[in-house]
């Protein structure tokens, strides 16, 4: 029994011990380990209490506080475990030593916060401590952290005893003004912005303390606060600003105070003041009304006015109309009653009264601010855009016609655009109160003659205009929109300046969609018409006739049912050409080759439009392609232009953009056909298959090297399909791309066989097949990078297999890596090798991207930087010195496509090396390290200005290189050094101003461009102000 009655009695003990050595022998880690104690059921809160008792009694403040700074230090740990007697009596305590020593205080604040989160306080208590706090405790005396503790008891209490808060009124309100009153500490006042919120939001009484409550807030308008540098608590005063703002925007009841404030802030000096009153007016604006605006419409629209007529800062004169665009809203949503003055409508005549009459006046400076203030205004509801629209625009329409000059008239056009374009935001036009319905004649009549000014500008602006027009459903008749279409064709083809004419095949696609059966019965068969003419004029004229309409064709393919019209047309436009013996086949082949393109884009977010453009397009394109291949086999001369490389180039992203989008299903429809197609010759899908031979593009002998290119578009299309689609015979298809890849002697045909190869690699689920299929592709390359006819080929299927395989983080891509970083110190291929590393790291256009639905796994970049980069800083160093250089090219196209956060914390390890790659004779070796160190000048200036004297140097230097876009290059990041420290580069102003007078004489244009404002930026280098 002795033995079992020991344990308590040692364990009170041991508590005993802890507290004296936490409360004499200032043992802090002792409070952890009784809080452990208490957690885990050796001692109770009462035994504490009982151990504490010589200390909270004694006559020494500062042992009384270590007692209590341990007990609080307990309930913060423990707070969830105590029971309601014991709450009780511990808030009956901590209240009766809020008016001991100050030295106490903070730790009783601690405690009082422990129990403020308990969920077992009794109803009364929340109450009785924040009285005994607004009572006893003098706030702002305190601390920081004790501040902050009295705010964090007020928030607890206020989210779990909101009701029995409410019960004290007003004295809640007036008890936390004077708690806040003087606050200064940002990290506090965040907190205090929040409960003042609070007391708003969840209606707490502010009875005749108001104007207090406004006061003790207000006072901290504008904020002026700039955080400490390495400040660790991260508090910026764009968030004491918003925290602010949404106090002072949140109730009706401080607009009388608030209103006065922000316009007297308007009227100050200082911009900052001025944009944070512009946007709290903006924020109050969405809870007012025109009671508590009404009193001071007149000075607000006076500050306002005043600031756009006179700043010279755009966000100023943005944030003003911002305001007033709020204000206008804000009156629009009064609900009016019948006695009422109507304050909308006398704002609005204010307005117009100050700024209707500088619109006669388009050379003058005040038009466009009073343009956007009436704009502004207008767009806030309908009520306000018919009232101003009522006044301003007939103004408009008879300065138009007045005023002669294409200055003056564009002006006027381009205000009245921006009204126009107002009238979109709400949709159809109503009949019975539309000012621009009513004056539906003259507007188009406008708008017609900027279409035919001579002044390029001014038709920019009617076309803009006739768009706008066009999307008001009901504003144009039958009759107007047949004339606008005939503007646009005249305008698309005729008009000499290409601006116009692209703007006009830009407005025909977008109202297109709303009206297509009127474009597609009267532009495109317009199109179609001087398409096919034949007509006597130059041949440059007749050409470019010709692309332009092959451009509006394109264009105005934004809807399903007119791609149905000029799909055809375009391939009927194809076939001719095909069929025609001119030189210039080529480019003309091309050109509808990008016209297909732009229409498969614009088809691609629309499934019906999408297979139908894929199954009439693709097989057709096929059908050419084969045609021309087997004429060319059988020495046949149409259709020769076909195979160059510049079309089978262009038929590319036709193919792949009408493949990408297709749904699962189609695509396996489709891929059924077109695979067959290479492997079995099966050619009975495309139109007019009667072929004087057979198809047989991975066949042997040389009689079928015309139909080897065609392998350019079986890559364009499986490598764009969906990864969940299956293809057919895919491991026969992939054998036949390796065999062709390694043994092909026409380099666009092995480079094409070899991206189809890597294409398709890089999406094959992993697993034996495709580990068979890696190991037999390295068995082909090895044998044939050592040596014979077709090294350049193995290199190159090696560059893309290993792109395709770093992109989907595939375990063979580090070996394949290697092979490559082996074959930068050969002679032969070290330079191709090192190219290869751009290859690796840019996005390729055509396959192995993710908008092909390629595998790319996020920052593979990084990983490969990470992998081998050393394995290149290596190899550099222990290289000969023939081929140093190769190793140069290959780092700094890493680098060049690397991000260029990663970059910069990596750049003390490797600037030395970029720096000494700016010596390689290599272009591309320099152009690339160029265009990596720009953006690390202006990015990492310290680090640079380290080497400021040979970073000089070398720049100045290649202002001289042969290659112009080195030149450029190095005068871009001559100017980018003046980004570095200023006391670093003076000792170097006179010798780069000097040196830059060369380039200033340059024979191209964009050299001596550069040179100037590199040269500019020197000279005022140290000036004052800069």
């Amino acid at each position: 029994m002795a033995a079992a009655g020991a344990g308590p009695g040692a364990g009170v003990e041991a508590l005993a011990a802890s507290v004296l050595d936490f409360v004499s022998g200032q043992q802090d880690g002792r409070g952890a380990e009784v809080a452990a104690g208490v957690k885990d059921g050796r001692w109770t809160v009462l035994q504490l209490v009982e151990a504490l008792g010589f200390c909270l009694e004694n006559t020494d403040p500062r042992m009384r506080g270590r007692g209590i700074q341990l007990l609080s230090q307990v309930l913060l740990q423990c707070y969830s475990l105590l029971q309601e007697k014991e709450v009780l009596h511990l808030v009956l305590f901590y209240e009766s030593r809020l008016q001991d020593h100050h030295l106490v205080i903070p730790s009783v604040l601690q405690g009082l916060r422990a129990l403020s989160m308990c969920e077992v306080l009794s109803p009364g208590l929340a109450v009785s401590v924040l009285k005994a706090i607004f009572q006893e405790v003098h706030v702002q005396s305190l601390m920081q952290l004790d501040r902050h503790t009295v705010y964090s008891i007020i928030t607890n209490f206020m989210s779990t005893r909101e009701e029995e808060l409410k019960g004290l009124g007003a004295d809640f309100t007036f008890g936390f003004i004077q708690v806040m009153d003087g606050e200064k500490d940002p990290r506090n006042l965040l907190v205090a912005f929040q409960i003042v919120r609070d007391l708003i939001a969840k209606d707490y009484a502010l009875g005749p303390f108001v104007e207090e409550l406004f006061e003790v807030t207000s006072c901290y308008f504008p904020v002026d606060f700039t955080p400490p540098p390495n400040d660790p608590h991260g508090i910026q005063r764009e968030d004491l600003i918003l925290s602010l703002r949404a106090v002072l925007a949140s109730t009706p009841q401080f607009a009388e105070f608030l209103l006065p404030l922000l316009i007297e802030k308007l009227d100050s000096e200082l911009q900052s003041a001025k944009l944070d009153s512009l946007q709290t007016l903006t924020a109050c604006c969405a809870i007012y009304g025109q009671k508590e605006l009404q009193e001071f419409l007149p000075s607000l629209w006076s500050s306002l006015r005043r600031e756009v007529f006179q700043t010279a800062s755009e966000k100023i004169e943005t944030e003003c109309l911002t305001a007033l665009h709020a204000l206008s809203a804000c009156l629009s949503r009064s609900v009016l009653s019948s006695d009422s003055e109507d304050l909308l409508d006398s704002f609005l005549s204010s307005i117009l009264q100050d700024c209707r009459h500088h619109l006669c006046e388009p050379d003058m400076k005040l038009v466009w601010p009073s343009a956007k203030l009436l704009q502004a205004a207008a767009g806030a509801s309908l009520r306000t855009y018919h009232r101003i629209t009522r006044s301003v625009l007939p103004l408009l329409l008879e300065q138009y016609t007045k005023h002669t000059q294409s200055s003056q008239r564009r002006t006027i056009l381009e205000m009245l655009l921006g009204f126009l374009e107002l009238q979109q935001k709400w949709g159809h036009v109503e009949e019975d109160e539309s000012t621009l319905l009513s004056l539906q004649a003259p507007v188009c009549s406008v708008v017609f003659s900027a279409l035919t000014d001579p002044s390029v500008q001014l038709q920019l602006v009617g076309i803009k205009a006739l768009t706008v027009l066009g999307s008001l459903q009901g504003f144009l008749s039958s009759s107007g929109l047949e004339l606008v279409v005939d503007h646009l064709i005249r305008l698309a083809l005729h008009e000499e300046d290409s601006q116009s004419s692209e703007a006009a095949m830009e407005a025909a696609g977008s109202l297109a969609p709303t009206y297509p059966e009127v474009f597609s019965g009267r532009m495109v068969p317009r199109l179609e018409e001087e398409l096919q003419s034949e007509r006597e004029e130059s041949y440059h004229n007749h050409r470019s006739l010709q692309q332009r309409c092959l451009q509006a064709l394109a264009a105005v393919s934004t809807h399903t049912s007119i791609v149905r019209d000029t799909v055809p047309v375009l391939l009927q436009h194809l076939q001719k050409v095909q069929k025609g013996t001119e030189a210039r086949n080529t480019e003309d082949m091309v050109s509808v080759c990008q016209s297909l393109h732009r229409v498969a884009l614009q088809c691609q977010h629309d499934a019906e439009g999408c297979w139908y453009f894929h199954q009439t397009v693709v097989p057709c394109l096929l059908a050419m392609a084969v045609q021309a291949a087997m004429q060319e086999s059988t020495h046949t001369l149409p259709g020769k232009a076909l195979l160059e490389e510049e079309v089978l180039a262009a038929m590319i992203p036709v193919i792949s953009a009408a493949t990408t989008h297709l749904s699962p299903e189609l695509a396996a429809q489709s891929v059924s056909h077109v695979v067959p197609l290479f492997l079995n010759g099966e050619v009975s899908f495309l139109p007019q298959n009667s072929f004087p031979c057979s198809f047989q593009p991975f066949g042997d002998g040389e009689c079928l090297e015309a139909q080897r290119r065609l392998v350019a578009l079986l890559m364009a299309f499986v490598c764009s399909l969906p990864r969940d689609v299956a293809i057919p015979q895919q491991e026969w298809l992939l054998r036949e791309l390796l065999a062709l890849s390694c043994s092909c002697n026409c380099p666009f045909t092995a480079t094409t066989a070899a991206k189809c190869f890597a294409g398709l690699v890089n999406k094959h689920p992993a697993g034996q097949q495709l580990d068979e299929i890696l190991q037999l592709a390295v068995n082909r390359m090895e044998p044939s990078l050592a040596e014979g006819p077709h090294r350049t080929q193995a290199l190159t299927l090696l560059l893309w297999v290993t792109k395709a395989l770093v992109l989907r983080y595939h375990p063979l891509s580090s070996c394949l890596t290697d092979k490559l970083l082996g074959l930068l110190g050969d002679a032969e291929l070290g330079p191709a090798a090192a190219d290869g590393f751009s290859l690796l790291m840019a996005e390729s256009p055509d396959v192995l991207h993710k908008g092909c639905h390629a595998d790319v796994r996020i920052m593979f970049r990084q990983r490969f930087f990470t992998d081998n980069v050393p394995k290149l800083v290596q190899g550099f160093h222990g290289a000969g010195p023939d081929v140093k250089a190769n190793y140069l090219k290959g780092l700094s196209h890493v680098l060049n496509h690397l991000p260029k956060p990663v970059l910069v914390t990596e750049l003390p390890t490797l600037l030395s090396l970029l720096l000494e790659a700016l010596s390689c004779s290599d272009r591309v070796v320099q152009l690339s390290t160029l265009s990596c160190l720009h953006p690390l000048l202006l990015e990492a200036p310290q680090i640079m200005s380290l080497h400021v004297d040979t970073l000089v140097t070398k720049f100045l230097n290649l202002t001289s290189s042969p290659t112009m876009a080195v030149r450029i290059a190095a005068l871009r990041c001559a100017h980018a050094l003046t980004s570095l420290p200023t006391t670093v580069l003076l000792p170097y102003k006179g010798r780069v101003i000097r040196a830059l007078a060369k380039p200033l004489d340059d024979k191209k244009r964009l050299v001596r461009k550069e040179a100037v404002a590199a040269r500019g930026e020197w000279f005022l280098l140290g000036s004052p102000g800069r």
